[in-house]
């Protein structure tokens, strides 16, 4: 198993420097409506990624694939996707989606001519998952743990994965042959849950992809030398561990989600805790 590392950033020195470090995606984030309003309140980078942007990286890129999030659909859907795609962008990536009919509008207006990948992450959309997954013409569903936990009233975001839900949702998306991922990561040894037990996960269920989280790399409050050697020696890590995984018996993938389960509550209790107290 080999997962497909995606990176936010829309500055090209990082993004040749992710592409030769072995970052298989690059990803432009255009996302804007209805953001503030979610997540102003809260320590989540809100990126003010344009089109331009997106001519720029393709110019640069040539192993990585360009991926570029566009808005939730609004009136105004097909011409920014139309203007994503002209730019180079290879895979669209759909936010915020509720109902399937936004869904088939989305795939309608990409037409095939990039590959479409849908960002899973309203309780509206779990809810409708079945129909969703049913639709021709999705090539790939990344689980966004962070909007959907903020959705459903949750404390912690990898609540979803010690408590089943991106099982559930992996269950379902497995018999249509869509490839599949969810979450970031940190790097390895680091993260509040860490990032190889959140490896482990992904092996365990399959997943295809992960999202570098800023706190693998947060190239604004970083030199120039600490990012590459976050990504040099970050990605290099990340590969060495998958590469062991492929010797381990199932015990330890069972051992690891109680693990997480333990940690993840633990997190949970202190965070109330703190709410109590303020």
């Amino acid at each position: 198993m080999s997962l497909k590392l995606m990176y936010i950033t829309n500055k090209t020195d990082i993004g040749i420097l992710a592409e030769k470090c072995g970052v298989d995606r690059v990803f432009i984030d255009l996302e804007i409506l209805g953001k503030v309003e979610r997540q102003g309140h809260l320590d989540t980078v809100i990126s003010r990624h344009n089109l331009d942007d997106v001519a720029k990286m393709r110019k640069v890129l040539t192993t990585s694939e360009l991926l570029v999030r566009i808005d939730p659909m609004h009136e105004g859907s097909k011409q920014q996707i139309d203007a994503v795609i002209d730019r180079g962008a290879d895979i669209l990536m759909l936010p915020m989606f509720k109902t399937p009919d936004e869904v088939k509008r989305f795939i309608e207006y990409v037409g095939g001519r990039a590959k479409t990948m849908l960002l899973l992450e309203t309780p509206q959309a779990l809810a409708r998952i079945e129909d969703i997954v049913s639709i021709k013409g999705i090539d790939e569903i990344h689980v966004g743990l962070n909007d959907l936990h903020l959705g459903m009233g949750l404390d912690f975001m990898f609540e979803l994965l010690s408590g089943g839900i991106v099982e559930y949702i992996i269950n379902k998306i497995k018999p249509t042959g869509i490839k599949y991922g969810f979450g970031g990561i940190a790097r390895i040894g680091y993260g509040m849950l860490p990032a190889e037990k959140i490896i482990c996960e992904h092996f365990r269920l399959k997943s295809s992809m992960v999202i570098l989280s800023r706190s693998f790399c947060d190239a604004y409050k970083m030199s120039a030398s600490e990012v590459e050697d976050a990504f040099q020696i970050g990605v290099k890590k990340i590969r060495e561990f998958e590469n062991s995984l492929q010797d381990y018996p199932d015990e330890y993938f069972i051992e690891n989600q109680d693990d997480i389960k333990k940690i993840v509550d633990e997190i949970v209790k202190k965070k109330r805790e703190n709410q109590n107290h303020d």
